[in-house]
């Protein structure tokens, strides 16, 4: 059974930071692009940043120069590090997993990112 477990949303104050974290279970962590994506009421979802199994990695230009996303093989996680963060950045944040090779996606269930001005 595959699971992709996010954690470390929260409250915080625009110009803070936070770290979202994905924990993947029941695939073979390495051979998956990792992806962060996020949902505002009313939005679509929208893709933040990604991260291949070699470790390039894209992002939307929104969240250029302020989030980073990594990926710890040995920990099958991803991270999402979130700084100088705006109102605008509020939303629920969901991991995505995805196989170039069998296309297989999966999601996780989000986490909230709620941001004050």
């Amino acid at each position: 059974q595959v699971q992709l477990v996010e954690s470390g949303g929260g409250l915080v104050r625009a110009g803070g930071s936070l770290r979202v974290s994905c924990a993947a279970s029941g695939i073979l962590f390495r051979n998956f692009d990792m992806g962060w994506y996020r949902q505002a009421p009313g939005n679509e979802r929208e893709l933040v940043a990604v991260i291949s199994t070699g470790g390039s990695t894209n992002y939307a230009d929104s969240v250029k120069g302020r989030f980073t996303i990594s990926r710890d093989n040995a920990k099958n996680t991803v991270y999402l590090q979130m700084n100088y963060l705006k109102a605008e950045d509020t939303a629920v944040y969901y991991c995505n997993a995805f196989s170039r090779w069998s296309r297989d996606t999966y999601w996780g269930q989000g986490t909230q990112v709620t941001v004050s001005s």
